[in-house]
């Protein structure tokens, strides 16, 4: 055996998403990580060895602007780049290449820690060193570090250290949380194995083993979608052991779940209610998926009434989106609904103080061990949310080593250099502002070759008529309305009636309150442009919700040209409420306005006066997402091949220096990616990211040229110039972009 101690700053127990994002933020700030992951591969329940999908705040595309950026939006859009079918095992590479590429990452795979040093009394602990076995190489692997993060998902590592936590569910007057029970007690959300299906064109018999379970025996086939030809990740519900002791039973559970899977799949195949003679078994899973266990205790607990009410905490430094998903304890035998869901009208916000240990001052973790209630845990639990958790604790922890503090002292007197320090790499704190002095870009005053004034969408390609129900339109409302016109069929003379309605919070995207009506008279014909006068001047920039109210007698058309900053949508009801979760309340407002029929293709209307929502100086307002309107520069649309390119320059008072440039584009932030198989999305590159630019200087008279970069695909660049160019003039360049029409620039910040 050989025995070996390893030092850095930080070590990350876990290489789960939480864990991988963790190790990545910190080691980008400089300092030396060790990422230790029991497994072969990272990744955790979204690899090629348990394959559940990566979800996030996008709620499977009931959120509005919601997929994440920072590390997890680089995975996503890099994962959308090179496999866009959904291989796990090309996801595997998407996330070990994103540890790699860290030269201040020392990766550890197959290294189990069960050993911790700790010492002082329960109130005050502290870690010396966690020690793990590195299983086929026979090494014992001690490490040491000023700071530990606990990304194991079960907890081991703060529970080994004397961590204050939870198991199972609070009592509802503990939080005072409506889905809390009135008795706490032991219950956790139980675990899930997923099988995987192939149609291989031949007939295929299947025998199943002597300990499938005859399902049709049980409860499951009363209560369950079963169809064949499924995709894995629909089959969540095989769910059990949430009544027992998910980590000390986790054999036993892997049993019981193996038992179901061979039974489904001999239901499928063999009780003639199917098609499925020439599919096969393709995989199943050896490892339950967990989803809860242990909780830790910090200096604040997430709960229920925190996310309903979308609650701004001063230290937020995350965000989710997902509902609230509790599933009944007897998981797939309950005959209740596999799944109960609440939404908040939005994303919510996740404070820095969940993630560090209230009595291990040198403990932090992230993942779904954070501090938060188990009617929270409900929706901080999925995998994406997880991931800009590790992101913030990543940075945190990078920033308590660097002031030699705890992370208690990073809340208590580096809050601020936190938060910013999130947005500048791209990590979302929805509406914080950036205020980074060392931003040069903050002093420049910017000019565009040209700027998207006139927002219309008149390309039509596709009927919707109103006889089916309200439908609307989200826009920018910068500086005022006046009147929107809309194209429309008309198939009687009739009123179509047309309501705006503000959204109430910045990061909401629901019908909040009436603002204004109005009336048109229609006549028939067809493909008309009607005008409806509309009224509104909000105090500050910001969207409009625009609903077309039913009528019987009016098809309106939609466009296949998506417009950035313009959504669509449908309102449900209750019959067309998302299969994917049938039991959705559908007066839940994300849930009653649904874009998902929708997404990319925007109602055609012509929208009065001009808007200033696009304007240059949008990429220095300090916003690197949509929040009220959308903080972006746009170009008029043009024609690549004979049009001029689109250009945004920016002039200062005085000659600065310049060694780097941070350039954050579009990459559309509505599109709901996924890492598996849950849909296909037909382009490997959002078609609003910028392709091909440069970067010049105006130097000595001329403008020269520092950089040029052409097939770009991500979201945020950083170019690094081999040398600091003196100038008091900036150019960015924009000769193509991945299929928009429009140049589209989120921000850009320059640091000498």
């Amino acid at each position: 055996m050989k025995n070996e101690t390893v030092q850095t700053d930080i070590t990350v127990i876990g290489g789960g998403l939480s864990g991988v994002n963790a190790a990545i933020a910190a080691a980008r700030l400089g300092q030396k990580v060790a990422l230790i992951q029991n497994r072969p591969m990272l990744g955790g329940n979204s690899s090629s060895e348990v394959r559940v999908w990566v979800c996030g705040a996008t709620s499977h595309g009931v959120n509005r602007y919601a997929r994440e950026t920072g590390i997890m939006g680089e995975m996503f859009v890099e994962n959308q780049y090179r496999n866009p079918d959904g291989n796990p095992y090309l996801w595997d590479m998407v996330v070990l290449e994103s540890v790699l590429a860290e030269p201040n990452i020392q990766l550890f795979l197959n290294t189990d820690v069960h050993e911790v040093e700790a010492y002082g009394d329960e109130d005050d602990r502290r870690i010396a060193s966690v020690t793990g076995w590195m299983m086929g190489s026979e090494r014992r692997i001690r490490f040491e570090s000023e700071l530990f993060l606990d990304c194991t998902g079960d907890g081991l590592v703060g529970f080994l250290a004397g961590a204050q936590h939870r198991i199972g569910r609070e009592a509802k007057d503990e939080y005072n949380e409506d889905w809390a029970p009135e008795v706490a007690d032991n219950i956790t959300l139980g675990s899930t194995l997923l099988f995987y299906t192939k149609d291989v064109g031949h007939p295929v018999r299947y025998v199943p083993p002597s300990f499938a379970k005859d399902i049709a025996a049980t409860t499951i086939p009363l209560k369950r979608v079963i169809r064949s030809g499924d995709n894995g990740c629909s089959y969540w519900w095989i769910e059990w052991g949430g009544e027992l002791d998910t980590v000390h039973e986790n054999e036993r559970i892997r049993d019981e779940l193996w038992s179901v899977v061979y039974g489904i799949w001999d239901y499928i195949k063999n009780s003639g209610k199917f098609e499925a003679e020439t599919m096969t078994l393709e995989w199943v899973g050896s490892i339950p998926g967990k989803r809860e266990y242990r909780r830790f205790i910090g200096d604040y607990v997430l709960n229920q009434n925190d996310i309903l009410a979308q609650r701004e905490f001063e230290d937020r430094v995350a965000f989710g989106g997902w509902s609230i998903d509790l599933h009944p304890p007897g998981g797939m035998y309950a005959t209740e609904s596999g799944s109960k869901h609440l939404h908040p009208d939005g994303i919510y916000h996740i404070p820095f103080r969940s993630l560090y240990s209230v009595n291990v001052s040198n403990l932090m973790f992230a993942g779904r061990n954070i501090s938060a209630s188990h009617v929270a845990f409900g929706t901080t639990r999925v995998m994406a949310t997880c991931a800009v958790i590790g992101e913030a604790a990543g940075t945190g922890a990078a920033l308590a080593v660097q002031h030699g503090v705890t992370p208690r002292a990073v809340y208590e007197r580096h809050l601020t250099q936190l938060q910013q320090t999130l947005l500048r790499q791209d990590a979302s704190v929805i509406g914080l502002r950036s205020s980074d002095d060392e931003d040069l870009a903050r002093r420049a005053k910017l000019t565009a070759s040209s700027t998207l004034r006139r927002l219309a969408v008149e390309d039509a390609a596709e009927p919707v008529a109103l006889q089916g129900g309200d439908v609307a339109l989200l826009v920018p409302v910068a500086p005022e309305l006046q009147r929107i016109e809309l194209l429309l069929d008309a198939a009687a003379a009739t009123t179509l009636e047309v309501e705006v309605w503000s959204t109430g919070r910045a990061e909401n995207y629901i019908p909040h309150r009436l603002e204004v009506s109005g009336l048109a008279a229609l006549t028939p014909g067809k493909r008309q442009w009607v005008s409806i006068p509309l009224a509104w001047k909000p105090p500050t920039a910001q969207h409009g919700f625009i609903i077309v109210k039913a009528n019987e007698h009016v098809t309106l058309y939609v466009s296949h040209q998506p417009q950035t900053g313009v959504l669509s949508f449908v309102k449900n009801t209750s019959t067309t409420v998302s299969a994917d979760f049938s039991n959705q309340d559908p007066e839940q407002p994300v849930v009653l306005w649904s874009m998902k029929k929708l997404v990319r293709k925007p109602f055609c209307f012509r929208m009065y006066p001009d808007t200033t929502a696009f304007e240059a100086e949008h990429v220095t307002d300090g916003f690197v997402r949509t929040y009220g309107e959308p903080h972006m520069w746009l170009s008029e649309a043009r024609d690549p091949a004979v049009s001029e390119p689109a250009s945004l320059e920016l002039q200062w008072q005085e000659t600065v220096q310049i060694s780097e440039i941070h350039l954050t584009f579009n990459d559309d932030v509505n599109e709901d990616l996924i890492n598996l198989h849950h849909h296909y999305t037909p382009f490997p590159v959002i078609p609003e990211l910028v392709r091909d630019y440069r970067l010049e200087a105006y130097v000595e008279g001329q403008w020269v040229k520092v950089h040029e970069e052409t097939a770009n695909h991500k979201r945020k660049q950083i170019h690094r110039l081999p040398t600091a160019v003196s100038t008091d003039q900036l150019r960015l360049v924009i000769e193509a972009t991945n299929g928009s029409l429009h140049a589209e620039v989120i921000e850009i910040r320059v640091y000498g």
